[in-house]
């Protein structure tokens, strides 16, 4: 899925304007980014979304070279449990 970015976040809506789902991040002041929020409409859980929208921010600390702090339950859970893949990532 491509996700529409602004406003420290990334999210997707539906035709309608509705809100699909969405990560929310921000840059604390030592420059890691603290990902703070996850959430996916009830109407599209369980298609991976939510680890798209992880992956995407992973993508995003890569470009700029910079380390995540997950406080979100959800992304802190996904980026544990696939630490090797996210060794890079990890603050």
């Amino acid at each position: 899925m491509n996700f529409d970015s602004g406003d420290s976040r990334f999210y997707k809506n539906d035709e309608n304007e509705n809100l699909i789902c969405e990560i929310n991040y921000f840059v604390d002041g030592s420059g890691m980014i603290v990902i703070d929020r996850t959430f996916v409409n009830d109407d599209y859980r369980g298609q991976g979304i939510a680890a798209q929208l992880v992956e995407r921010v992973v993508e995003l600390a890569r470009e700029e070279n910079k380390k995540i702090i997950p406080i979100c339950p959800f992304a802190k859970g996904m980026l544990e449990r696939n630490s090797s893949l996210y060794a890079d990532v990890m603050g």
